[in-house]
């Protein structure tokens, strides 16, 4: 009976496991939308994340022979109606101590990632927002682990945010 029950359990383990069909969430649709001018300040880190993300809606310059094409199908399909958008966006990122231990050293930070920005179509202004994400975090002995920690909450953060700036480019587009 025991002999049954394991072999159950790994066969329904093995179909959990193989089932699981991962695609990245702008891959399988055809946005018509075209990030034209990508105005970055503020943190450096951040703006080059956001750039790498957004990159994926620029249109391939078809002057430049240098790059050979490619069917990149992480891509999103675009085209020839797609509408022309620019983009300015300022980023700013704070660490906050939110709590010490009795000798004052810091036990807990926070991570604020705030992203101000302006969606442009035909010279017009037609979204301006603010986000704003942030994430709770122990400190650390090891300052290099804590570092790194840092960094990795710091691309977490930025690419939630750069996703809902995409979103509401399609939503925007949509209405």
């Amino acid at each position: 009976m025991n002999k049954i029950k394991i072999k159950l359990i790994s066969l329904l383990g093995i179909f959990l496991i193989t089932a699981c069909a991962y695609e990245p969430i702008f891959l399988q649709k055809n946005y018509n939308i075209i990030l034209e001018n990508l105005n970055f300040s503020g943190e450096k880190v951040v703006n080059k994340i956001i750039e790498n993300q957004l990159s994926l809606f620029r249109k391939a310059e078809k002057n430049d022979k240098s790059k050979p094409e490619v069917n990149d199908k992480s891509k999103p399909e675009v085209n020839d109606k797609a509408k022309t958008y620019s983009i300015n966006l300022n980023s700013e990122l704070k660490k906050v101590v939110i709590s010490k231990d009795t000798t004052g050293n810091p036990q807990k930070f926070k991570k604020i990632l705030l992203i101000k920005y302006d969606v442009i179509h035909e010279g017009k202004i037609i979204l301006n927002k603010e986000l704003e994400k942030e994430y709770i975090y122990n400190n650390e002995s090891d300052k290099f682990n804590l570092e790194q920690t840092e960094r990795i909450i710091v691309e977490n953060l930025t690419h939630n945010i750069t996703e809902m700036i995409i979103t509401s480019i399609i939503n925007t587009d949509d209405s």
